[in-house]
């Protein structure tokens, strides 16, 4: 089952998210029609041969599918424009290397390095055997656990050139890829730089010394040591510049050299073990010079003693010279010297000495502290201070067991040169996990095996002896090799060289595989190259940053720096094969069966330790650097699809916490809004408010779930082209607008039904929207926009049923964007209804504006203890907000909402039983305006001037063509009562009565309307209907007064009417409720709490 899936899902929708094997775009799309489906024993699926090829082509994909190396396929697209018309060209060799030359012997040329030559020796005098060996177990467990996770990632499908930087962007994502991917590269980098600087430590101090451009002669202490650090500078810079140009001059020169140095390697670590051998039958003659128990340099004295008899004379020594002030016998000495005794041991005792005792326990050392011998006498004064300390061999550096870590570990690194080469292997799957496994248990071996050997062979005081000061300036190593020390000397020496050009080789196409990825926008230049894909960019910056590492000087500097990166790099190859296998992801088969993730943990553990082992500031320092790198990618939203393991953890948490989710309901302190935005499309798909979105984002800040939904109308089979276009759009407005959320199209018959759905089905399982929020109909009085106010006031109802909190802003098009920002002004919350919840606006658009709250309080209330109460209330909410109370007294009913209620009945009616044209209908409404302006003014008076002072600010003229406009739209009859004893009070209030004069002269201008139209005149305002316009006037006179200037009222939305009858009529009441306010946010409560005093 799980492989019929994973074929079938090759032909899913046609757009692979990457570049494979399966899918070969010239196999799968331009395969001659003839050959598919052949005949009739495939015709029942003749209609999907244009998308999904016979099985045929698909296996004949696989088996000529070539895993080419970077820069391959570039070189021979430069090789075949360059041929032209030639009638024929080599065909392509298919990669023949096995597991011996493609995996294990380029591994064990970049793993044994230079420390092995040059710092193993002084590791294990100052650690001892026993802190030596368990510094080398730690490392060298540390990258066979890596190995064993590298060979479950390499084996579980094709691993292209890119080696460590494919696996890990793979299987942990494109963030997590390039950050770690720059951090290998400058590890591999640096090391170019180690290895250089170890390249001319050999030749400066063990080759030609008399080379150096800054002479060391004469000089002590800090001065001697700066030459020597300059000398590396200038001389490092000249041979990182003739690497650089070998490697830009072309790539297979280094790779015949390669064997050459690899030579040099094996041949060198088999002299040092037949040295061994020799130390057991016949130990060397290699004498060290003892002052006491301290170790003196060679260079000062030419015989190891103080005096010597010559033809029975007694004659002083150059070291005699060195510490006393004169030749002569009786001259003044140095205390240490004339205290003790000058003696001469052994070097190099041999395995058989038993010497290994001694060495057993470490011994680290100041820097400035002389390099003592275990176990010897001295008669020293302790209160006297230190003379002569020149003439002594003495530690040039500070050294302790973490040091020793961040030196060393450089040299169990290259462990990833076999999966690099994976584009050359024949069987990579086979070879990647049987040669590196192989070469790390063999170099593995060496190391524990050269610690113990060192420590059984050599004596103490010279394995402390870094630079071989008290052995005639030889390498330390060297002395040990058979059958001469110059075996170990140029063998390292040219094998330090191989390296260096071997990593500038592969840091380059290692920047240059994260560039064409894209992952990094400013890296696109090094992605760039010669015609043949030689990195040529990439190139000229590898070269710049080694040329930081060749400045810095120092091996012992150097190497903590390249182990951090590379213990990042391996911690992440861990982390990526236990998730992996955690999560177990269908598409995780790895050939290689021996990993777990236990064990993968335990490694990155391991690498997690080493790296604040070493140096817990470089540590701190590259963690940083992959974090911005990480933040970076992330910014700017690397649209890398990989299947990686980041994306599976985040299906397996939305998963778990959607569980989580369904157990009940969240409490009061976790509720945030979970917005449902309902908005409608055009004809061509574009969002008709897009300023929903905006006010979306400023009242959730950020937080909450959003979804954007919409209705096409129709049915799936034939508009779903329409459905993924409206798609789009939603998520390109939702990207601009800075809306983190999903969107959500649906396709319904008809749009009422269609926006019930999104209500009904939006979200998933216990992550479902709390609020609804849908713009107010703006032209919903035109008869063509009557199903349109009507499928909002459904929406009313269904939230209400639903218990879902309703936003409806008004005059959407007014409202401020993201990028607006108010500087003052207010925001005013009207609180009538207890059960809807106050929003707070903590967006940067709002952040300026100060809240108001305004409650209603009603004749039997205590005005002056509410406001106590609510701001005792709003300070335990922790809501900063001035506070007032608003008295609404009953008053009479004007005769102006008694007759504009009658106008909202009576268009109700017309529109429902008149049936004019539309010429017809506007000679009708003009008729109906005149005589109804005319009636109003001689009817109430008082009415039109408390109007007028409702709406201050506004012209006489520009209020007579608003009532002319709302009664045009409305179809509306303007009459009053022709009959005084027509009953028009409700409890609590008394009608004014209109004059008798004026509903004549109206009725008289209304003698030409149609015979069914004179039956309205005579209507009666319902009692219901006319109270509820008096509460809607008096509430709109008292908000405008109020907040008239306010940037934004919120204010309680009034439920709909149960039945269907008035839906006109509810409306027009919110219409009157919020005339005269610019921004006006409807709020209806989902019937729950949201807020709470309690911590």
């Amino acid at each position: 089952f799980l492989f019929l899936f994973t074929v079938s899902s090759l032909f899913g929708d046609g757009n692979p998210k990457e570049s494979s094997p399966f899918i070969n775009s010239s196999a799968a799309t331009n395969m001659d029609k003839s050959q598919q489906y052949d005949g009739n024993n495939m015709a029942l699926f003749e209609e999907e041969m244009d998308t999904s090829p016979m099985v045929s082509s698909l296996l004949s994909t696989l088996a000529n599918y070539s895993n080419l190396p970077t820069g391959s396929k570039e070189h021979e697209e430069a090789e075949n424009n360059e041929e032209g018309s030639r009638p024929s060209k080599k065909p392509v060799k298919a990669p023949q290397l096995g597991t011996l030359m493609g995996v294990y012997l380029p591994c064990i040329q970049n793993i044994f390095g230079v420390i092995l030559f040059l710092r193993m020796t002084w590791m294990v005098g100052i650690g001892g055997v026993f802190g030596s060996f368990i510094i080398v177990f730690m490392c060298c467990s540390t990258t066979m656990l890596t190995a064993i996770s590298m060979s479950a990632i390499a084996t579980n499908g094709v691993v292209p050139a890119g080696g460590s930087y494919y696996m890990i962007s793979r299987s942990l994502g494109p963030e997590f890829g390039g950050a770690v991917g720059i951090c290998f590269y400058l590890g591999t980098t640096f090391a170019g730089a180690m290895y250089i600087l170890g390249c001319i430590e050999i030749l400066l101090i063990y080759i030609v010394p008399q080379a150096a451009i800054f002479k060391i002669e004469g000089l002590e202490g800090p001065e001697a040591e700066a030459a020597l650090l300059n000398n590396m500078r200038v001389y490092g810079t000249i041979v990182l510049s003739l690497m650089a140009l070998v490697v830009f001059v072309g790539v297979k020169y280094v790779n015949k050299l390669a064997l050459v140095f690899l030579a040099c390697v094996i041949l060198s670590i088999l002299s040092v073990y037949a040295g061994v051998i020799k130390t057991a039958i016949d130990p060397p003659v290699f004498p060290v010079c003892l002052l006491g128990n301290r170790t003196l340099l060679s260079k000062g004295y030419d015989v190891c003693a103080k005096v010597i008899e010559i033809d029975n004379e007694t004659v002083t020594t150059k070291l005699w010279r060195s510490f006393c002030d004169s030749e002569y016998l009786n001259a003044t000495c140095d205390e240490y010297f004339n205290n003790n005794n000058v003696t001469e041991i052994q070097g190099i005792p041999g395995v058989t000495s038993g010497i290994l005792a001694e060495n057993l326990f470490g011994n680290y050392l100041e820097k400035g502290m002389i390099l003592e011998k275990r176990g010897l006498v001295s008669d020293v004064d302790p209160d006297s201070p230190t003379t002569s300390s020149n003439r002594y061999v003495l530690a040039d550096i500070t050294s302790f067991f973490t040091l020793l870590v961040g030196i060393y570990f450089p040299s169990v690194t290259g462990i990833m040169a076999g999966s690099n080469r994976s584009g050359d292997l024949r069987d990579a799957q086979k070879s990647i996990p049987i040669g590196t496994i192989a070469a790390i248990s063999t170099t593995s071996t060496v190391y524990m095996s050269c610690v113990v050997l060192f420590g059984a062979c050599i004596e103490g005081v010279v394995l402390r002896d870094k630079f071989g000061e008290g052995v005639s300036g030889n390498l330390v190593i060297g002395t040990l090799a058979w059958p001469s020390p110059w075996v170990i000397v140029f063998g390292s020496f040219f094998s330090t060289c191989g390296a260096g050009l071997q990593s500038l080789t592969g840091a380059p196409r290692l920047l240059q595989a994260i560039s064409r990825d894209g992952i990094i926008p400013f890296l696109r230049i090094f992605g760039h190259g010669k015609a043949n894909g030689e990195p040529t960019w990439a190139l000229l910056l590898t070269a710049s940053i080694c040329e930081i590492g060749i400045i810095i000087a120092s091996l012992d500097s150097v190497a903590p720096i390249l182990s951090m990166f590379f213990l990042m790099c391996y911690m992440f190859v861990n982390l990526a094969c236990a998730l992996q296998t955690l999560l177990r992801t269908p598409n995780w088969r790895p050939r290689f069966k021996f990993y777990h993730w236990a064990l993968s943990f335990l490694g990155m553990s391991l690498c997690l330790s080493l790296m604040f082992m070493c140096s817990w500031y470089y540590a701190i320092v590259a963690m940083g650097i992959a974090t911005c790198i990480y933040k970076y990618i992330e910014f700017y939203r690397a649209e890398k699809e990989w299947g990686d393991g980041i994306r599976g953890i985040s299906l397996s948490a939305a998963r778990f916490a959607l569980m989580r989710l369904e157990e009940g309901p969240p409490h009061t302190k976790n509720w945030r809004p979970q917005i449902l935005v309902l908005v409608s499309m055009d004809a061509e798909q574009n969002i008709e408010q897009p300023r929903l979105l905006s006010l979306t984002n400023q009242l959730k800040a950020g937080k909450g779930l959003t979804i954007v939904g919409t209705c096409v109308q129709g049915t799936f089979l034939d508009n779903y082209t329409e459905a993924h276009k409206a798609d789009q759009s939603l998520r390109k407005l939702m990207e601009t607008e800075k809306v983190k959320g999903f969107t959500q199209v649906v396709i319904s018959s008809n749009l009422r039904d269609g926006t019930s759905h999104l209500i009904q089905v939006g979200g998933l399982g216990g992550l479902k929207h709390n609020t609804v929020m849908v713009s107010w109909p703006r032209n919903w009085k035109q008869p063509e926009c009557h199903q349109e106010f009507r499928n909002f006031i459904e929406v009313v109802r269904e939230t209400t049923i639903a218990s879902i909190a309703l936003l409806v802003p008004k005059n959407i098009s007014s409202y401020p964007s993201n990028g607006e920002r108010f500087t003052e002004g207010h925001i005013d919350v009207w609180w009538v209804s207890v059960e809807d919840a106050m929003l707070c606006f903590p967006w940067p658009v709002w952040r300026k504006c100060k809240m108001r709250i305004f409650t209603v309080a009603q004749m039997d209330d205590n005005s002056i203890q509410m406001k106590k109460d609510l701001i005792t209330f709003l300070y335990h909410l922790r809501i900063d907000a001035v506070v007032e109370v608003v008295e609404m007294h009953d008053g009479d009913i004007s005769a102006y909402t008694y007759e504009k209620t009658l106008i909202m009945e009576q268009r109700s009616q017309i529109l429902k039983q008149m049936h004019l044209t539309k010429n017809e209908m506007e000679r009708e409404i003009q008729s109906i305006t005149d005589s109804s302006r005319g009636s109003i003014r001689r009817k109430n008076p008082s009415a039109l001037r408390s109007q007028r002072s409702a709406e201050e600010g506004a012209g006489a003229a520009e209020k007579l063509e608003e009532e002319v406009k709302l009664i045009h739209k409305n179809v509306s009859t303007p009459t009053s009562p022709t009959s005084p004893t027509s009953p028009a009070a409700p409890a609590g209030g008394a009608v004014v009565w209109p004059d008798n004069k004026g509903a004549e002269k109206e009725k008289s201008l209304l003698t030409a309307t149609s015979e069914a139209g004179k039956d309205f005149f005579n209507m009666k305002p319902n009692q219901t209907d006319v109270r509820r316009m008096h509460t809607a006037m008096r509430l709109n006179e008292v908000i405008t007064k109020k907040s008239k200037e306010a940037k934004l009222v919120l204010l309680n939305m009034p439920g709909p009417p149960k039945n269907r009858v008035g839906e006109e009529n509810y409306m027009e009441f919110l219409e009157v409720l919020t005339e005269g306010l610019n921004r006006v946010l409807l709020v209806r409560g989902g019937g729950r709490e949201v807020i709470t005093i309690y911590s």
